[in-house]
């Protein structure tokens, strides 16, 4: 069932936005009938099952991160910085270049931003109230959305007053559609000429940085290896900044959403615990795509070298077989291996930036305000994204 035609990896049944919203009765029925699903109108596998799923992030041999790799897969614009990055490498070159800025995001090292963070999570919410007439905020707008750049804008060593116009073309990069052909052209028309953009962007900045070091992030990464091309280091660049805002806006998003539903807000105990089942429980990235290095068996079927999986994370967090009542939310769930962050070679390198932003968000949150949702689940809209999982606004009013 070798893959044909562009890559496109979102299906149609989770188009529509229920599904888009909650599309976990839709991964366990696929999962019911089978952990492996070949879908001929997309040309590519859908894996629902916990133990698959690992596997194929597991496998670095048989399961490539590099989309080249499947036939009829062009990349164009943006993509092309992207897939020079760490992100779309196999081992070993992955490793060489994750080497590059490893030391920056483990979790003694962003532990030093926490102070930063705290500041800046209190000042947001102050703003946010400020200018609200009834103590009601939109949690994303408030909080969630601008946080994260923010930090990642900081390690970069990106100015302030540049961090909106960053957000708004790391949100272009990752924005997704359900599948219809004009719209489809339209965006990556966008993603394209913003892809550029933040190119360009950074091709200035590193300039400056090889001219003028500072103690930033780029700096380092200029330093750090001089075998990497130019476009591996804008592709470096782009990637630390999407991937690290992305995520968190919509975690921290979800966490509050969810707690919201449970009519539940964590203590200083509970907190991190309850994060982590907020990232099984409803996971900011709810896939990852593979291709096939060789034929393989899955289930008692053959995934033919060159084959795209896309592999449901999503799906794989609320595998009965690996979780007790899978589809209940338990703040103080343990053991908890949920695949929220992905799973070997690839496992999410900001993870440890994520979990801290959260926790500390969340803190500052229930600290200083009484949080109660002020939304309806009828006017909640998702995002526009095919891997993505999360809201666009989120009311909350704040006591």
């Amino acid at each position: 069932m070798s893959s044909a035609g562009p890559l496109q990896t979102f299906p149609e049944a989770l188009a529509a936005r229920e599904r888009r919203l909650d599309p976990y009765d839709w991964y366990a029925d696929r999962r019911a009938e089978s952990p492996l699903h070949w879908d001929p109108d997309r040309h590519c596998w859908d894996v629902f099952a916990y133990d698959e799923v690992k596997r194929m992030l597991g496998d670095d041999e048989s399961f490539s991160v590099n989309p080249r790799e499947a036939t009829g897969f062009q990349p164009a614009g943006e993509q092309t910085f992207l897939l020079e990055t760490m992100l779309f490498q196999d081992p070993p070159k992955h490793d060489r270049t994750r080497d590059v800025v490893d030391e920056f995001f483990r979790p003694s090292a962003v532990k030093s931003l926490e102070p930063f963070i705290a500041a800046e999570s209190q000042r947001l919410l102050a703003e946010a109230l400020d200018e609200s007439d009834d103590g009601v905020v939109d949690l994303v707008d408030a909080l969630a959305y601008p946080l994260p750049v923010i930090v990642i804008a900081k390690m970069l060593g990106v100015p302030a007053e540049d961090r909106e116009q960053f957000k708004q073309w790391s949100d272009t990069i990752v924005e997704g559609t359900a599948g219809e052909e004009e719209d489809a052209e339209a965006l990556q028309e966008r993603q394209m000429e913003a892809g550029m953009a933040l190119a360009n962007y950074f091709r200035d900045l590193v300039a400056k940085r090889r001219e003028e070091p500072r103690d930033d992030l780029v700096t380092s990464i200029v330093q750090a290896d001089e075998d990497l091309t130019e476009t591996e280091l804008l592709g470096f660049c782009m990637l630390l900044l999407i991937a690290g805002n992305i995520t968190t806006t919509n975690l921290i998003t979800n966490a509050v959403r969810t707690f919201g539903e449970q009519e539940y807000w964590p203590g200083e105990r509970q907190r991190d615990t309850a994060i982590e089942e907020v990232l099984r429980y409803r996971a900011p990235v709810q896939s990852m795509t593979r291709v096939a290095m060789e034929d393989v068996t899955v289930d008692g079927k053959t995934v033919e070298e060159g084959d795209t999986l896309v592999c449901w994370l999503g799906a794989a967090n609320r595998d009965g077989t690996q979780f007790a009542d899978p589809d209940t939310f338990v703040p103080d769930r343990r053991p908890n291996q949920h695949l929220g962050f992905g799973y070997g070679t690839h496992y999410c390198l900001g993870a440890p930036l994520a979990r801290l932003e959260a926790s500390v968000a969340l803190r500052e949150l229930g600290t200083e305000y009484e949080v109660r949702p002020a939304w309806e689940d009828d006017d909640l809209e998702p995002i526009e994204s095919s891997f993505l999982h999360g809201v666009r606004s989120l009311p909350v009013r704040l006591d």
